[in-house]
Parts: C-alpha cells; sequence; structure tokens
C-alpha cells in the first residue's frame, strides 16, 4: 500500500549509520544518499522495494512528536534477532526484546527499539516456525 516512507533525523550521519547497520539483517541497503536524506530498500526478491531509490527513507530535519511506531518486516525469527543485535550493537536503546507477543495474535514476533531520535522502531515476522 505504502510506496515508501521518509523520518526526519537530527543527524543524518549518525543516523545513516545507524540505520545502515540496523536493517542490514532484514536485507535492506542504502540505495542513495546525500547530505539532506538517504535511502533504504531491498534490490532483489519477494520483498524487493518497487521505488529503486528504497522505500525507507530518513532526512536531515526537525524531529518533533508525535513520532511514528515504525514496523520493519522480517522473512523469519531469526532476521529479528539479528535486527535487535544490530540495533543494540549500533547504539540503539532496548525497548523490548525480541520474544512472542500473542496479545496481538498467537505467532507475531518481535523486537522493539528505540532510535537515536527517540523513535519507537519494531523488526516484526507473523509466521508460526
Amino acid at each position: 500500500m505504502l510506496d515508501h516512507l521518509c523520518i526526519n533525523v537530527s543527524n543524518l550521519s549518525l543516523s545513516r549509520r545507524f540505520y545502515a547497520a540496523v536493517l542490514a539483517p532484514l536485507g535492506y541497503q542504502m540505495t542513495r544518499g546525500d547530505s539532506e536524506a538517504v535511502g533504504f530498500g531491498i534490490l532483489a526478491g519477494r520483498r524487493r522495494s518497487l521505488d529503486p531509490d528504497g522505500d525507507f527513507w530518513i532526512a536531515q530535519g526537525n524531529v518533533a512528536p508525535p513520532l511514528p511506531h515504525l514496523a520493519f518486516s522480517a522473512a523469519n525469527r531469526e532476521e529479528v534477532d539479528a535486527f535487535f543485535r544490530a540495533a543494540i550493537q549500533a547504539g540503539g536503546t532496548d525497548n523490548g526484546p525480541p520474544g512472542l507477543r500473542p496479545r496481538y495474535h498467537p505467532y507475531y514476533y518481535a523486537c522493539f527499539i528505540i532510535d537515536p531520535d527517540g523513535y519507537n522502531i519494531e523488526a516484526v515476522c507473523h509466521l508460526a516456525i
């Protein structure tokens, strides 16, 4: 339904490094970047980004509440775990470790991280295995 999404970040260089590390386990890579914005996308496969410049963008700008919650799709639970490890190692703050969240549905496996600007980001897998 969505073609791409962009959020403002207070320090583009810091956030570029953070998101490059955090999104890599999900198959994302930096697709385009300059001094004002950076795009990330999945270049091949079933989850390929339709926009060749990427479906997730960060842009240098003012970060003002309310900050949206962002959930990234993971192909499996191992990707959720790897996302969490990469996010912690990249300086993110644990906001809920990997695990089942049955209040959403029986197979909802996710983790939650607070990014450098305070966004609550998530990796989620909906599969039963």
